[in-house]
């Protein structure tokens, strides 16, 4: 089984995602998201889906849900490192891992 390693920007991002829809949204909203999160990381884990390259080296890329999207890579044979929860809105010039 593989171990989760955050980034400090994909913890901030992830919160950021959580405390707007709290604030925009409903506490609904925010929970449908943690879950949805919650859902790709065990996949990450436990091994069931490779998910697609993002095209940067080595990253691989996945939607949690149509607003967001998961940068990942796996850093070693073991640790699966989290990069980013990129709002799919904003534009991908500017996304830096």
């Amino acid at each position: 089984m593989k171990t989760l390693v955050w980034t400090d920007t994909a913890l901030q991002d992830y919160h950021q995602n959580i405390e707007y829809l709290l604030q925009k949204w409903s506490e609904k909203e925010a929970l449908n998201f943690i879950s949805d999160v919650e859902s790709v990381l065990f996949e990450l884990i436990d091994e069931k889906v490779e998910f697609k390259e993002s095209g940067y080296r080595n990253i691989r890329q996945c939607v949690v849900c149509k607003q967001i999207t998961l940068y990942y890579r796996h850093k070693s044979s073991n640790e699966i490192e989290l990069l980013r929860f990129w709002n799919n809105h904003k534009d991908t010039k500017k996304l830096s891992l």
